[in-house]
């Protein structure tokens, strides 16, 4: 692949004039190799949306059969300056929760699950923009940790939770029981969305107050949508932050994004995998 020379310059940090001096000047057998794995480092880190760190550059290496170890993945990146996005959060609002009508904790931290389709968790977040607060509630599959079901909106009502459920829905096997964690908010217990749960064999599970462990996963993945995504730019407008979390849930985190959980395979992936061994 040919790569622009500004971008090889930004990435190796080196001027013009010295890139063109070490692609030009002798080099031995070995330089000439860790350049070639620069390059296809640089290559695996843009393909994570530079949200990549050493592991799932080294994972992504390893899929297309480049014979490296992690530890010079390690190195090379670190002498590079070639890192994960990091950045400054937001601060959420807050939204007031009555206390009635609790469920147990049914799922009690087990955060695995045999096969797709069986335990699930649910958990709701706010996005900025100049706008206003976007609401967005998600359903995570605990098996590959795909999300399932999701749905945005400018009001956090029981609306934006039931479109998410009936999103995952769709992908449940009918006869089976699914247990469904979710928080204490209010939403999660309004009428119409465990209307959801009678008819599609639905189990609730819900943390306990005070306890974000309680639902680590749903927390674990909202972090890891604002910090390789989210907050990286300042929305303009709902639609804006619609279309950009949509194409990063639908086309990178479920399809593409290696996960640490899954031994650096994609939810699509890992999920696929269960499926063609039964």
């Amino acid at each position: 692949m040919n790569y622009p020379v500004a971008l090889l310059c930004k990435c190796l940090d080196v001027s013009k004039s010295g890139f063109y001096h070490w692609k030009t000047a002798p080099v031995s057998q070995r330089s000439k190799h860790d350049n070639y794995l620069l390059l296809k480092i640089i290559e695996a880190y843009k393909a994570g949306r530079k949200n990549y760190g050493s592991p799932r550059v080294y994972n992504e290496l390893k899929a297309k059969s480049i014979s490296i170890s992690l530890n010079k993945v390690a190195r090379m990146m670190k002498k590079h300056g070639i890192h994960a996005v990091t950045s400054i959060k937001h601060k959420k609002a807050k939204i007031a929760r009555n206390t009635r009508g609790f469920s147990d904790n049914v799922l009690d931290r087990e955060f695995t699950a045999i096969k797709p389709g069986k335990k699930w968790v649910s958990d709701t977040t706010f996005v900025y923009t100049r706008q206003g607060w976007l609401y967005l509630a998600v359903i995570i599959d605990l098996y590959s940790r795909k999300v399932i079901g999701w749905s945005m909106s400018q009001y956090n009502d029981t609306k934006l939770v039931s479109r998410a459920l009936e999103m995952a829905v769709k992908v449940k096997p009918i006869k089976e029981q699914v247990l469904l964690h979710s928080d204490q908010g209010s939403t999660y217990r309004a009428d119409a969305y465990l209307a959801l749960f009678k008819n599609n064999k639905i189990m609730q599970s819900m943390s306990r107050k005070g306890e974000c462990h309680d639902n680590a996963v749903a927390e674990s993945f909202f972090s890891t949508l604002k910090s390789e995504l989210v907050y990286q730019t300042t929305y303009q407008t709902r639609e804006e932050a619609k279309s950009s979390i949509f194409e990063y849930i639908e086309v990178f985190y479920n399809k593409v994004r290696r996960h640490s959980y899954l031994n650096y395979e994609s939810p699509k992936n890992y999920e696929m995998a269960f499926y063609n061994r039964v």
